[in-house]
């Protein structure tokens, strides 16, 4: 009889603590949210997240916060929020970094998969192939075609540093194509523009709203987008799977992200204010501006995109040997 007591008081004691998180969930939000950024104020990351925390605060009906934590590619902010509790009070705008870090850096202070549920994500924005135009590469076909005759004069890429976007965009290039490009790191992709500029460099990737209208300007000659269709930022470039190179897809991205064991109510909540934000004109433009193009996938979705975009970026990462540390 005491056993059966003891029992009945722990059964009791679960349903009454299941009751209270579920009317907490129901009730959600009801305090400020966090949105935690790996980079600092006033870049394109920051001009993101302010206008989808303002978006998606009218819907949920609370302040969201933007909290900037830059350092380290994003990984002091990654781990705070891996470390966060997982009540949706906290969230992580996330970006690419989140899928290549994890192979870039020996203890990145969190583990991708483990430590985050992915929410949406909330764009997609293809980089440009470019090169100056006093190179002779006309096309992507010239570049596969010269890098395969080899020779004694290698052909040089500009990137902002070793594991930046146009670091791994082009070493998926060069596996994907079957050649070799020498890399020239910089400390940041504002010089390695500039040397491609001046024409010490040939060729580089950048973000498409840096490049294009440098395109437009004839200070730059664009050979291919890096996404797998044409952009609709520049429809008459042509993609890099149709210029020569199959199955090449890479693409920046932004994404929410809140700690593993989230209610899947609450990722739910977030994912309907966030993709109700996507279809105002406020951040769809806001997007558009920075290059990017509105998505809004829903969780499972996303989830399985950036599974993909980890073991892609692994195997990149592996192939070019870059370590940061």
């Amino acid at each position: 009889m005491k056993g059966i007591k003891s029992g009945l008081a722990v059964a009791l004691a679960l349903v009454s603590l299941a009751s209270m998180a579920a009317g907490q969930t129901a009730g959600y939000p009801q305090k400020p949210i966090r949105l935690v950024v790996g980079f600092p104020a006033g870049g394109a990351s920051d001009v993101a997240a302010r206008s989808i925390a303002e978006g998606m605060s009218l819907q949920l009906g609370q302040p969201i916060v933007v909290e900037n934590k830059p350092g380290a590619a994003s990984n002091i902010a990654s781990g705070t929020v891996a470390k966060a509790a997982p009540d949706g009070y906290t969230v992580l705008f996330g970006t690419i970094s989140l899928a290549i870090n994890g192979s870039l850096y020996k203890n990145p202070g969190y583990d991708a998969v483990r430590d985050f549920s992915p929410v949406t994500q909330l764009s997609s924005a293809p980089f440009l192939l470019v090169v100056n135009p006093s190179s002779p590469l006309r096309s992507v076909g010239d570049l596969i075609a010269a890098g395969k005759a080899g020779g004694d004069h290698p052909i040089y890429y500009a990137s902002a540093g070793n594991g930046s976007g146009a670091h791994l965009f082009t070493e998926l290039l060069a596996s994907r194509a079957g050649i070799t490009l020498t890399h020239v790191p910089y400390r940041g992709a504002a010089p390695a523009m500039a040397d491609v500029l001046g024409g010490q460099v040939p060729l580089t990737f950048d973000n498409i709203m840096t490049t294009l209208p440098l395109v437009e300007a004839g200070k730059l000659r664009a050979l291919a987008v890096s996404s797998k269709r044409r952009s609709p930022a520049a429809p008459d470039i042509p993609a890099l799977d149709e210029a020569g190179v199959p199955g090449y897809d890479a693409t920046s991205w932004f994404g929410l992200f809140v700690p593993a064991g989230t209610p899947p109510e609450v990722i739910g909540r977030l994912r309907e204010a966030a993709a109700a934000a996507l279809e105002t004109e406020q951040v769809s433009g806001t997007l558009r501006g920075v290059g990017a193009e509105p998505v809004g996938s829903p969780p499972a979705e996303f989830q399985a995109f950036f599974k993909t975009e980890i073991d892609k970026w692994a195997q990149v990462v592996r192939h070019a040997k870059v370590q940061i540390n």
